[in-house]
């Protein structure tokens, strides 16, 4: 867990990000996404992280988004700030990513730049940990017994993942992992994204979950969701 807290904002961050929108990855803090980046200007963006922050801030393009993609589709207001830990050129103008989440935040207002790639004004929404320690931790045990079994079976396996469960991870990481592991629906997982209180994460996983069908498949009718990469578990990279 030390190399997660590590991974915190700039002391200098002054609440601008810079904006990589995709239909449908919703990404979350304390998970790692691999991701692949060609166009100029996400490459461009990726050239500006590199030099400074090394942040990119992961968005979703809302509904409809298919009609006004050239222009500037709407994007869902909760976002989750990313920090570049692993960039790969491969010499063709595409590069390889893997990003780590570590802050979710609120789109307050989209800022314009001499730039091709999207930026905006963001509130970084702190977690809020449940008020009592005691039922903190049996809520994190109930969530651990309900997310086991709805594990897929290539994440099942995965050592990373596995040494997590084992250890006393705190529940706002442990929803964040869960949320991000399993294909809920994009609906869903918007609103677990948007919430920095731990146990209105919890009560949404575990009544998601309760519901789980108890098998390696998501639930009927959720077609969601690119290759997920919890902790240390790297996926096959994205397109962007």
């Amino acid at each position: 867990m030390g190399h997660w807290e590590k991974l915190r904002l700039p002391a200098d961050f002054d609440g601008t990000v810079r904006l990589f929108p995709l239909p449908n990855l919703i990404m979350f803090p304390h998970v790692v996404q691999a991701l692949h980046i060609f166009e100029p200007r996400y490459c461009e963006m990726l050239s500006e992280a590199l030099e400074s922050d090394h942040l990119i801030t992961m968005a979703v393009l809302e509904p409809g988004w298919e009609q006004h993609f050239e222009l500037h589709p709407k994007l869902a207001r909760f976002v989750c700030i990313g920090r570049i830990v692993s960039h790969t050129p491969l010499g063709d103008g595409r590069h390889n990513i893997l990003l780590a989440g570590i802050h979710r935040a609120r789109i307050l207002e989209e800022i314009s730049e001499d730039v091709p790639f999207r930026k905006a004004r963001v509130e970084i929404l702190e977690d809020q940990p449940m008020d009592d320690p005691i039922a903190e931790e049996a809520a994190r045990v109930e969530l651990l017994r309900l997310f086991r079994p709805a594990l897929p079976e290539d994440l099942s396996e995965a050592s990373a993942l596995s040494e997590l469960l084992t250890q006393r991870v705190p529940l706002g990481i442990l929803t964040d992992v869960v949320a991000y592991a399993l294909n809920f629906p994009a609906g869903i997982k918007q609103n677990l994204l948007s919430q920095n209180l731990v146990e209105a994460r919890y009560q949404i996983l575990v009544d998601q979950l309760s519901h789980w069908p108890p098998s390696n498949k998501s639930p009927t009718g959720n077609p969601e969701q690119p290759t997920r990469s919890p902790i240390g578990q790297v996926p096959p990279f994205s397109a962007n």
